[in-house]
């Protein structure tokens, strides 16, 4: 009987110990995964506007892309996803700390995130690619992307490479702005 005392006292110490410490970590994330967040650092402030003038925020679907959303994997790959939060956390903070930021590249990193962005990261959201009946073009490069033969592999930013992060004097509203063409066509 002693036993199962002993050993209900340690599931209960334990409860009371996991649950502040799971909700304090959960806290954290969801408050560090905001847009908002992202440009508390003067490094990113470029980058938060840039999106903000964006398709990836203004479009007619009403639908917007977080940073999360394009330069982490997907939640459901947990270990993945908090490893590459974590990760990018400290590299931000160690750049902030250390760097100059009178010399601090946005080209450079946007060059640097471009090369890290796999196609899963844009699959997320942009699932129905292979089905666009009025852009056939569209649709069979998009093929050549999904089904991509040994050697010939590409990545979705190679054509989809000026979307978001270039700096424009207006808001670029998909439905108002000629029909987009990608880079490899």
């Amino acid at each position: 009987m002693k036993k199962y005392i002993y050993s209900g006292i340690l599931i209960i110490v334990g409860i009371i110990i996991a649950f502040p410490l799971f909700s304090l970590g959960y806290y954290t994330m969801v408050r560090t995964s905001t847009p908002q967040f992202c440009a508390s650092c003067h490094e990113i402030e470029f980058a938060y506007n840039t999106w903000k003038t964006s398709t990836h925020v203004n479009n007619e679907q009403g639908f917007v892309a977080d940073c999360m959303d394009c330069h982490l994997p997907a939640p459901h790959d947990t270990f993945e996803f908090f490893y590459s939060k974590t990760a990018h956390g400290i590299k931000d903070i160690f750049a902030h700390f250390t760097q100059d930021m009178t010399r601090y590249d946005h080209e450079l990193q946007r060059q640097k995130a471009y090369f890290s962005f796999k196609n899963d990261q844009c699959q997320k959201c942009h699932r129905n690619i292979l089905y666009m009946p009025d852009k056939r073009g569209a649709m069979l490069a998009h093929r050549s992307v999904v089904y991509a033969r040994p050697g010939y592999e590409k990545r979705c930013v190679d054509c989809h490479r000026n979307l978001v992060h270039n700096a424009r004097e207006y808001y670029a509203y998909k439905q108002y702005e000629n029909s987009y063409r990608g880079l490899g066509l």
